[in-house]
């Protein structure tokens, strides 16, 4: 799951408006953000190489270390800890613990496999991305529409007031990964395109997940937030 994640921690933020909206975030993408960190040390080299080539069905990684299942209790102990540290709140390290158990369960339907420590080990996923593409994003798409109708009816219920061009900007979001999901689900942009072979050493596969990533991350962070509370008036 890409984009879905994140709708976690738009309800974090939500129960907990004090607390940055950017560390819910980042800890809804944790275990994404960590594959991007092993592929570049070398311990989860993730191929296709170039970004033209790849769809959803072919990317091929193994995430030993960032999704795994073993691994898990690692960061989920970390996570704990660093936000008892943080925000000083046994709520707040629970609710960003649960969103951790969150993306690795949202995988689990819709996402790339992952074993419980290694290839070799029992599956921990029904890796519907290599077999099942579409599957894989209607699940998301149907998660997502659930968990942003529950924080858009929870906003108006707490009389936070929000334009229709924020919450359609904050859709988009989410649309777009949906449709950009949808459009490689089996197809390379080289053969939607038919994009001649090249390599201008910008259109390498990684470096454009953490670029689509980080303007996600971005734009949420700056969007969310622009609301009206009647309340407070």
């Amino acid at each position: 799951m890409m984009s879905g994640h994140f709708t976690a921690a738009l309800i974090a933020h939500q129960r907990f408006p004090k607390t940055s909206l950017l560390y819910f975030l980042v800890i809804s993408q944790l275990q994404d953000l960590m594959w991007f960190v092993f592929h570049y040390l070398g311990l989860e080299p993730t191929k296709p190489n170039d970004a033209f080539d790849a769809t959803l069905s072919n990317m091929k990684v193994n995430m030993l270390y960032s999704h795994d299942l073993l691994p898990q209790a690692i960061w989920i102990a970390l996570i704990y800890i660093i936000s008892r540290v943080l925000f000083k709140s046994n709520k707040i390290a629970l609710i960003s613990v649960a969103i951790l158990i969150s993306h690795f369960t949202l995988d689990f339907f819709s996402g790339h496999m992952h074993h419980f420590f290694g290839e070799d080990s029992f599956k921990a996923g029904l890796g519907l991305y290599a077999t099942a593409p579409y599957i894989a994003i209607l699940i998301e798409l149907i998660f997502i529409l659930i968990t942003l109708s529950y924080f858009f009816k929870v906003d108006s219920r707490k009389g936070n007031e929000r334009t229709l061009s924020n919450k359609t900007a904050i859709v988009s979001i989410f649309a777009y990964g949906i449709i950009f999901m949808s459009v490689i689900a089996n197809h390379s942009f080289r053969e939607i395109l038919n994009i001649p072979d090249f390599d201008l050493g910008f259109n390498t596969n990684m470096p454009t997940l953490i670029l689509t990533y980080t303007a996600m991350i971005a734009c949420l962070n700056w969007l969310v937030p622009k609301y009206k509370n009647n309340n407070e008036i």
